[in-house]
């Protein structure tokens, strides 16, 4: 089993919020073993540091939104997913603002920060949980399922009534860094041209622009330099779903199964799982997938 790792010097970011519309900035610090993921944000009283874990989620609308004690960091999930991909367990997340930079709308830009920063292998065994029983969550013609597998295996399917979009499906068999930096990173968050007026009024997507999201207007993408990627967005729903599964605590070894899924259905399995002790078990010395703080 390979060992933990943490960053080997610190990594910083800026960028606007998508959602927020403000300005700010990330910056990554080296941690201990054992120490997990954790946000530093501001509360009322002063910093509150919030351990990336499923029960800090406050909200899955649009976003992954974490809280804990007043103070609250939104749209943590392509951060999130990069740290799980390239392998770094432990981390000290300091942001400056509401929540998390959009920057270009993808995790790239992360996976390129935690390459500059380098990794520091730590003595201690990575975080795994290994699905040991098949965990299923239905809503209506959405569905999504873990069951036992290997590898990090995932199989998510998507349908929009768009031209641009259709059915879209990918499978990865096994889910590597260097299949998450060729495959999925640069896949970009997207949105619909009709919906931004309510999301605006909503008050979301206040930082939302063709520099940070795949549009969508009746027709087409109105991106001018189109899509990155023919299948641009499902990738992108894979790079959610990486994020927030991470929230679990550790590196899966199962197979994911998702149809129509969104960062509320993530949720809701990530939760199935972790109330059902006999499906899963954790290799790790720190207690398993809730926080015990």
């Amino acid at each position: 089993m390979a060992n933990q790792q943490t960053i080997a010097r610190e990594g910083t970011c800026r960028g606007v919020g998508l959602h927020s519309g403000v300005p700010g900035s990330v910056l990554l610090s080296p941690a201990p073993r054992d120490h997990g993921v954790v946000f530093t944000a501001q509360g009322a009283r002063g910093a509150v540091a919030i351990p990336a874990g499923i029960d800090a989620v406050e909200s899955t609308r649009n976003a992954t939104c974490l809280v804990r004690d007043g103070a609250r960091v939104g749209t943590v999930e392509h951060l999130l997913a990069a740290l799980a991909a390239y392998g770094i367990d432990n981390v000290r997340v300091q942001v400056d603002g509401p929540e998390v930079p959009v920057m270009d709308g993808s995790s790239r830009p992360f996976g390129e920060m935690l390459q500059r920063a380098g990794k520091r292998t730590l003595s201690a065994p990575r975080p795994v949980i290994e699905v040991l029983q098949s965990v299923e969550v239905i809503d209506a013609d959405r569905f999504i399922r873990i069951e036992p597998a290997s590898t990090y295996a995932i199989d998510y399917a998507i349908d929009f009534d768009h031209p641009a979009i259709g059915r879209q499906r990918i499978r990865f068999d096994s889910l590597t860094a260097e299949v998450f930096a060729e495959e999925l990173a640069p896949a970009r968050t997207f949105g619909f041209l009709e919906e931004v007026q309510a999301l605006r009024e909503a008050g979301l997507a206040q930082g939302g622009s063709l520099e940070n999201t795949v549009v969508l207007g009746a027709e087409g993408v109105l991106n001018p330099e189109g899509l990155r990627f023919p299948d641009e967005f499902v990738r992108h729903k894979v790079v959610d779903l990486v994020g927030d599964l991470s929230l679990l605590g550790g590196w899966l070894m199962g197979r994911v199964t998702v149809r129509r899924g969104g960062h509320g259905l993530h949720r809701a399995l990530a939760e199935a799982l972790r109330d059902d002790p006999n499906a899963w078990r954790r290799y790790a010395e720190r207690s398993p997938l809730t926080d015990r703080h």
